[in-house]
């Protein structure tokens, strides 16, 4: 299969725009952090009012730069994933419904696993959305250690990071989101492993 197959273009495209629904109808409106580069484009976006696409884009320049030196793999199976979900983040910001009537406890559950669904649908084809995550992969390939225990934790690091710009509430629904997040992205993964 090429790197660029039909199926692996159509899984980068739905699963961006999923993760673009997400964050824009769920995750902005009520104020809620995702973990990774996700989540400190979004602290950019909540401090500076600068567009999270673009924040994230700028964020993981130096990632990607030792993901090209040192880990070319990881570098080629994130790079348009990456690229592409953060364009798309920004490209549909305006593609909102109004959600003042929900909860904005189902709103990060729902936030959540929209964007669990969108990594996991990238992930069934060996594609990663990179960011932090793509860092994770680095230091867990290097130490010989568990990748999912350092993305949960970079991610939780990346919620808390974010108490100068949203309430002790959204820190909490913010740690929702991210559960609900990881909690999906295992069982799309798990299904593919089945």
């Amino acid at each position: 299969m090429s790197m660029f197959s039909n199926k692996k273009l159509l899984a980068i495209i739905a699963g961006s725009f999923i993760i673009s629904f997400g964050i824009n109808n769920f995750f902005v409106p009520f104020h809620i952090l995702d973990g990774g580069m996700i989540g400190l484009g979004l602290i950019i976006h909540y401090t500076y009012d600068i567009n999270v696409g673009v924040a994230i884009l700028i964020l993981s320049i130096p990632i990607y730069c030792g993901a090209w030196l040192w880990y070319r793999d990881f570098f080629y199976n994130s790079i348009v994933g990456f690229v592409v979900s953060a364009l798309f983040i920004d490209l549909f910001q305006g593609f909102t419904f109004t959600v003042e009537n929900l909860s904005p406890l189902i709103g990060a559950l729902i936030g959540g696993a929209l964007l669990g669904i969108g990594v996991g649908v990238m992930f069934l084809y060996d594609i990663s959305t990179g960011g932090l995550d793509l860092l994770a992969q680095m230091i867990a390939d290097l130490f010989k250690t568990n990748v999912g225990i350092l993305i949960f934790i970079v991610d939780l690091l990346v919620v808390f990071a974010g108490f100068s710009v949203i309430t002790y509430e959204e820190i909490i629904l913010s740690t929702i989101a991210v559960a609900a997040t990881g909690f999906t992205t295992t069982v799309i993964v798990m299904l593919k492993a089945k």
